[in-house]
């Protein structure tokens, strides 16, 4: 079983959001947080593997949350504003990806099931903004090659692979490894690049010129 943490001020959101995600027989609704302070206490006396935070909550907001438990359990931020800036701000704090509060229902099922295995989350109508404002900044990649230099040959194809946006299972098969050797070789590459999550991680790939793109 998947299991969640949801927390948003609304108590309606709430209850259409576990209505949703109870519907997939493989995931359970743990815990309800009104706010990300309460968010924060139920993920440790949960045994949380996705958290679903909304970014402006009374009493401390999703941000703020995501920060304190985003080495423990998988944080996708779930929000009705889709500005560039929460959108770095939630990676930044290493949450695994960031949803709008309209996505279809089959959609927050699949994204959850992603954030558990550790997959990068991010809706398509705000993927390409966030990728045109980091191809644009000023980077010539020198920071990237000086991390990735600490790597394998074989850590580098698995990162390469990540930054084209493979899960584990399809690097797995590209690789001719089974996907949890795909998931330990990520466990190690992340500590080495200073990265919180795989998003992080595939903007390294990138910006080192791991990737076709």
């Amino acid at each position: 079983m998947i299991r969640v943490l949801i927390a948003d001020d609304e108590t309606l959101m709430r209850a259409g959001i576990r209505l949703i995600l109870e519907n997939d027989p493989e995931i359970t609704v743990v815990a309800e947080a009104s706010d990300g302070r309460q968010a924060v206490e139920l993920t440790l006396k949960h045994a949380v593997d996705v958290a679903l935070l909304d970014i402006r909550m009374p009493g401390g907001d999703g941000l703020k949350a995501a920060e304190q438990i985003a080495s423990r359990v998988s944080v996708v931020m779930l929000t009705t504003f889709g500005e560039d800036s929460y959108v770095a701000q939630a990676l930044k704090v290493g949450a695994t990806g960031f949803l709008l509060k309209d996505t279809p229902p089959q959609e927050l099922i699949n994204a959850v099931r992603k954030a558990a295995r550790g997959e990068p989350i991010l809706a398509p109508q705000i993927t390409k903004r966030l990728i045109e404002k980091h191809l644009l900044a000023p980077n010539d990649g020198s920071d990237a090659r000086r991390k990735i230099d600490a790597l394998t040959d074989t850590e580098r194809n698995v990162l390469r692979l990540v930054g084209e946006g493979l899960s584990n299972t399809e690097i797995g098969e590209q690789l001719f490894m089974a996907t949890g050797t795909v998931k330990a070789h990520i466990s190690r590459i992340l500590p080495k690049l200073e990265c919180a999550n795989r998003v992080q991680a595939a903007i390294v790939a990138h910006d080192a010129g791991l990737t076709r793109s």
